[in-house]
């Protein structure tokens, strides 16, 4: 079944344009020439904050270029930025592009990454992608030099500090170097700190993207978006940072970090700055509703948020729940919680539920899920039910397929992979011909997401890399990890499951991996007995293996989400002595 939106798309630019912009360089051009003073950044951090203007913001942006330009970037080179979230990473970024250089956003060094494995994924992505310059600070140019010597294409490593104070930012504008086929930045994907799979997005098509994403969620002049995601993934640099500063709509900013050791803070910027638009990943509304004490609330009003958009992975209604009780006397109207189904291939979106009413619930037979495929409606009697969230319809210009194997189209609510066709899609993937043979076919790119397609809404079952199938049975790893997060003892977001192969059954174990917060022999067993049952309740099938580890044994992606197939990987090896390949 395919669902193609047919309504017509403008380019609703809170900041009037005459005729649509073919660049981001000529948005940054109008914005500068138009609104120079109006507000583009808020920038939240833990010592201070700052408010730019436009016109200033894009003066920053062009001390990068001219540093660039002295070390001999030219038009369509990749600049890596080694830089942590804050106003250096942005100047950079629109920068290099002011340049028609490509820059992509390196995920930082943090005190949980290995540094040797750290820098040696620099070094190859700097190698294997003939990178030209990275940016980065004094105190880590050491480690950076000696990591990346004897590099033959890369032309210099920037230290922020010595970048000369001003950039001739006129003249940058006026170059305007860019043509909207050409590259304007790369992605990468949550799992691939070394950017193996650098997603490649025209200016056209990321502006493509702006203006019917825009459409979808109906962008007002006065909006307010506040963000405090990662800027290395698509929602934090999509949602959270492009579309509000091409729009020139106010843009509050936080770091990832601040917001971990702070979640207040998030709070208080929606509060302070009376923020509309937020968009935050599935955990955040649990950590949210169970990290932050009421006590601390007073004087909080959610009330001016319009949409807080669920986005990322797998929505998951009891956090919808969680959420929404535990703010509604802040003002949180329910209305304002909403998702989307997005990815980097797409630029961001893909699809975004209506706003103004709640995202639809789809109340479904979870056997006819596991054992057929097929997401079949309750009829009501006592069989096990699963409750899924809609993640929408297409955003304009996106059309949507559900596939099977042979990627022939499916009947509505069968559970196949995720295509789509759209006019922001990826060019392909930097340096990486293979992968985009196997991601693209006439024009559709075939996610690797499983989901289903009802009354003209999407909603996304899992990942089919990450499917465990038991004895013919469909196991979603999600709801495994989703049914163990609260049982007492285990570290909230600290489990994983995945399968494990029987070889001599012919089929798959379902193994679970969960740190604990005890060491204590009686709560092990205590906790073992309880993952088990909820396992059954669950599936309708057994774990086989259970394994309980202390802190920092889970291996996380750059993004801090638990990586299943390294995990999976680990588990194997260490635990059952079995390489993979054996």
């Amino acid at each position: 079944m395919t669902i193609t939106p047919t309504a017509p798309l403008e380019f609703p630019l809170p900041v009037r344009l005459d005729h649509i912009p073919d660049t981001l360089i000529a948005c940054a051009r109008h914005l500068v020439e138009t609104v120079p003073d109006r507000t583009a950044l808020t920038l939240i951090q833990p010592d201070e904050t700052q408010t730019i203007g436009c016109r200033a913001f894009f003066e920053q942006a062009a001390r990068y270029a001219r540093a660039l330009e002295k070390v001999g970037v030219q038009r369509g080179d990749l600049v890596v930025l080694v830089l942590q979230h804050g106003g250096e990473v942005l100047y950079a970024f629109w920068g290099a592009m002011l340049l028609g250089a490509i820059p992509s956003i390196m995920p930082f060094l943090t005190p949980k990454l290995d540094p040797e494995h750290y820098y040696q994924s620099v070094r190859q992505l700097v190698t294997l992608s003939e990178v030209r310059a990275v940016i980065t600070y004094a105190d880590m140019l050491p480690a950076l030099r000696e990591r990346l010597a004897g590099i033959s294409t890369l032309a210099a490593i920037l230290n922020i500090e010595e970048l000369e104070p001003e950039g001739n930012l006129s003249d940058y504008l006026g170059r305007a170097p860019s043509q909207p086929t050409d590259t304007a930045f790369l992605q990468h994907s949550s799992g691939s700190t070394g950017l193996q799979k650098g997603v490649m997005l025209a200016h056209g098509a990321v502006l493509n993207q702006i203006a019917a994403y825009s459409a979808a969620i109906n962008l007002r002049p006065d909006d307010v978006v506040v963000s405090w995601l990662p800027l290395y993934h698509d929602m934090g640099l999509i949602a959270g940072f492009l579309m509000p500063i091409v729009q020139g709509v106010h843009l509050v900013l936080i770091s990832p970090f601040h917001w971990v050791r702070d979640p207040l803070v998030l709070l208080r910027a929606i509060r302070d700055y009376r923020g509309t638009l937020c968009w935050l990943p599935n955990f955040a509304y649990n950590f949210m509703a169970t990290r932050v004490r009421k006590v601390a609330l007073d004087g909080i009003d959610l009330s001016s948020l319009r949409a807080l958009i669920n986005c990322s992975e797998p929505v998951r209604h009891d956090s919808y729940v969680l959420f929404g009780e535990f703010y509604a006397p802040y003002g949180l109207d329910g209305r304002a919680l909403q998702t989307c189904y997005a990815m980097a291939e797409n630029t961001f979106a893909v699809t975004q539920s209506a706003l103004g009413i709640p995202p639809r619930l789809d109340v479904i037979d979870r056997r006819a899920l596991m054992e057929q495929g097929i997401a079949r409606p309750s009829d009501g009697s006592d069989g096990p039910t699963v409750v899924m969230v809609s993640c929408g319809r297409p955003i304009p210009h996106t059309e949507v397929r559900i596939v099977d194997a042979a990627r022939r189209d499916l009947p509505e609510r069968h559970v196949g992979e995720v295509a789509l066709r759209s006019n922001c899609m990826l060019s392909g993937y930097y340096r990486r011909p293979d992968a985009t043979a196997k991601a693209l076919e006439d024009g559709w790119y075939f996610t690797g997401d499983l989901g289903y397609l009802a009354d003209g809404e999407l909603y996304i079952t899992g990942r089919q890399k990450d499917l465990i199938i038991v004895g013919g049975k469909n196991i979603y790893p999600q709801d495994i990890e989703n049914a163990i997060n609260n049982i007492e003892g285990v570290h909230p977001g600290r489990t994983v499951a995945f399968g494990v192969p029987n070889e001599d059954l012919g089929t798959e174990d379902i193994a679970v991996v969960c740190e604990v917060d005890t060491q204590d022999p009686q709560e092990h067993g205590r906790i073992v007995r309880e993952i088990r049952a909820r396992v059954v309740q669950t599936t309708d099938v057994t774990a086989r293996y259970v394994h309980l580890v202390g802190p920092k044994w889970l291996l996380k992606t750059s993004s801090g989400k638990i990586a299943r197939a390294a995990n999976r990987k680990k588990f194997m090896e260490q635990v059952l002595g079995i390489q993979e390949g054996d």
